[in-house]
């Protein structure tokens, strides 16, 4: 079958996209900016990508007509900027529009539980889309999931930064709220599972695991697994805004994405009951299970998708294609060479570098800059990397996104989307003699950023010089 995929870059489809290839599926995937998805990395002849912006009509003529299901998983909530009600308006009547016209027989859409009388504005929203699609010709399938839990999915990222980083915790009333977690794994069987089923046309169901908890039992819970012993106080004063700053603080997540899941967590999210895992012979994991599982992932460096991947910078989402030349007019520059004594290790350190390896030099003065950053409303460094040896184009690493990764070029191209008054790139290139060429580019907006770029001049000296050292093992050429 032919099966158009979207949302393609976002942490689901990344989970569903090889389990169809597997399944001898052809797939089609909708992609905002092609530069984001490494389709080789999947090595099939029965993906193609197209680039497809759902809020861009016109860009939909894109989608081609002999498919036979599509797959709706375009989200918006951790947006920074726009009004994402709005954004997911005009996105799902733009593909209900398209869809229409394609030989499709099924649209499946993932939501959120919406069995609730007042709902978060995220919830809200998913239910409106989810009433956009259904007015469509062609038969909708949803799924109504909750928590969901997997290694680098956005709620278990948190509920990992929170125990493994507070043995005390004095948290939000909204603890006490309700939850029916699922593990990942039973999420991609739900989706794959209702492919073309029939009996599930013109239906909704919520998928839940077997365990119904507050939030306060999944971080004890998730303690318990990990071995650790933590201490949680609720308090009913901490206002939602002091709920979201509380989550922005302390764990990877961005602002953005921090208000709309405190406002999503005041709202109990219990399935009503079903018998699709029945029918579709799905055995639902236990939630302690579903942590084991995601910690299985990450010990073997094997985390597929990350919520992490998700654009930050507001200025990205023109294209990674429009800052791939690092301009050189108006720029403030940091340019080093060294020769390498080994070439190969020192391209394994490059291609490490970020996450639990550090940057190789003044590690404590990168977390001071990723801790002021969280201060003004950046990203900090929380965020790590998906995979400690392996990275791809559009995926983020601690406070930068990754423009270019050419192994086989021995060139990895960041950009930073950590708070500067400008915009800055680091860029790492091993010639074919062995030289290491590291730059770090800064094009200042206005004096503010000629004020900044002096202010930390004597500190990038001190920092560019010993991480290259590091990474080559050599001396300076210049």
């Amino acid at each position: 079958m032919k099966i158009l995929l979207t949302g393609t870059t976002g942490y689901i489809a990344q989970r569903l996209l090889p389990v169809l290839l597997n399944s001898g599926h052809e797939v089609v995937c909708c992609v905002r900016d092609r530069l984001r998805f490494d389709a080789e990395k999947y090595n099939s002849e029965k993906l193609s990508v197209i680039e497809v912006d759902f809020i861009k009509a016109e860009t939909l003529d894109f989608i081609p007509e002999d498919i036979d299901a599509a797959y709706y998983l375009v989200h918006s909530m951790a947006a920074k900027s726009g009004n994402f009600e709005d954004m997911e308006k005009i996105s799902a009547e733009n593909f209900v529009q398209r869809i229409g016209k394609t030989n499709a027989r099924q649209v499946i859409f993932l939501s959120g539980i919406v069995n609730e009388e007042i709902l978060s504005k995220h919830l809200e929203s998913r239910r409106n889309v989810e009433n956009i699609l259904a007015s469509g010709k062609v038969p909708l399938t949803t799924l109504r999931a909750g928590i969901i839990i997997g290694a680098g999915s956005a709620s278990f990222e948190i509920i990992r930064d929170l125990v493994e980083k507070l043995p005390v915790m004095v948290a939000p009333v909204w603890l006490n709220t309700l939850s029916q977690p699922i593990a990942i794994r039973n999420v991609i069987e739900f989706l794959s599972g209702i492919l073309l089923f029939e009996p599930a046309f013109n239906k909704s169901y919520d998928i839940g695991g077997p365990d119904i908890m507050t939030y306060k039992s999944m971080l004890h819970t998730f303690a318990k697994v990990r071995g650790l012993k933590r201490w949680i106080g609720v308090v009913p004063v901490m206002t939602p805004k002091l709920s979201s700053y509380w989550l922005y603080f302390i764990t990877s997540t961005s602002y953005s994405l921090a208000q709309n899941l405190v406002d999503s967590m005041k709202v109990e999210v219990i399935c009503r009951a079903n018998n699709l895992d029945l029918l579709l012979g799905i055995k639902l994991v236990r939630y302690e299970d579903a942590i084991s599982e995601a910690f299985n992932k990450i010990d073997r460096n094997i985390v597929l998708s990350s919520w992490k991947d998700a654009l930050t910078s507001d200025t990205l989402n023109n294209g990674i294609s429009n800052y791939l030349d690092v301009p050189v007019h108006g720029c403030f520059l940091d340019s080093r060479m060294l020769l390498a004594n080994d070439p190969e290790n020192a391209l394994r350190k490059i291609w490490s570098i970020g996450g639990k390896a550090g940057w190789y030099y003044g590690d404590w003065l990168w977390e001071i800059r990723g801790f002021l950053d969280k201060i003004f409303g950046g990203v900090g460094l929380r965020r790590g990397r998906k995979n400690q040896t392996e990275i791809s184009a559009g995926e983020a690493l601690d406070f930068w996104r990754v423009l270019i990764a050419d192994k086989k070029e021995k060139r990895l191209l960041l950009f930073a989307e950590m708070k500067l008054p400008g915009e800055a790139w680091l860029e790492f290139r091993i010639d074919r003699e062995n030289v290491i060429h590291q730059t770090a580019t800064f094009r200042p907006l206005g004096l503010w950023g000629r004020i900044y770029w002096y202010s930390v001049l004597p500190l990038h000296g001190f920092i560019f010089s010993g991480m290259i050292k590091n990474i080559a093992g050599n001396k300076s050429l210049r």
